[in-house]
């Protein structure tokens, strides 16, 4: 089985693991890729820190040296980089699942497609597994809002759920995808390939939000 981190850390190494616990975390558990990413890095034999986003910079301050690596949920990217040294690798657990789970090249130009977005575009917002929206969703208020307010206005967002595209994508100018820790490589590889065939710019919501944030030359997969 290839390894979720790859080479971004090994034996010994000090990781540290960004885990905002605010509505959306479920209640009494953490989400799957954050049990992925701890489990494949205590299997590699890293020190394991868990913190949520407020504990960054006193977290920092008690280590004796620099971590080997930041991983974070993507959604506080842009406060875990103004918190962190410049010269510190910071990656997203959803940058990780885009690598370990389907195509990070073609992501990444699937985010660049976001600078071509104008106003009234449509955008399909794909998820793989189906869960109740709360206040805050990532999928249905977030990235909806942070994609138009790029755009320089209102886009056109549907959303979908499961294992499959609809039919319609070539009405679509973006397809940006969840990170796909409930399904396996072969069915998010099909998924990328179902849009490259319709000549849809596919990203995953990581790569997106470091797009946003004017980050994809900072951060490492």
């Amino acid at each position: 089985q290839p390894s979720i981190v790859g080479e971004l850390a090994s034996a010994g190494d000090v990781v540290v693991l960004v885990m905002p616990q605010d509505i959306q975390a479920p209640k009494g558990r953490l989400i799957l890729p954050q049990v992925q990413v701890t489990r494949d890095l205590l299997d590699k034999g890293c020190r394991v820190v868990s913190i949520k986003t407020e504990d960054l910079s006193p977290m920092l301050e008690e280590l004796r040296r620099p971590p080997k690596l930041v991983i974070t949920d993507s959604q506080v990217f842009k406060y875990v980089n103004e918190h962190l040294g410049k010269d510190i690798p910071l990656t997203s657990f959803s940058m990780l699942m885009a690598k370990y789970k389907g195509d990070i090249d073609e992501f990444v130009r699937g985010a660049r497609a976001i600078a071509s977005l104008k106003p009234g575009d449509r955008v399909l917002i794909a998820e793989s597994c189906t869960h109740h929206a709360l206040k805050g969703d990532i999928a249905r208020e977030k990235l909806p809002n942070w994609l138009s307010k790029y755009a320089g206005g209102a886009l056109a967002f549907d959303n979908c759920a499961g294992h499959g595209f609809p039919d319609n994508l070539t009405d679509y100018k973006l397809v940006v995808h969840c990170g796909g820790c409930m399904v396996n490589r072969k069915n998010m590889l099909s998924k990328i390939g179902y849009a490259k065939e319709a000549g849809v710019p596919i990203t995953n919501f990581g790569v997106a939000i470091a797009f946003l944030n004017g980050m994809l030359e900072r951060v490492t997969w």
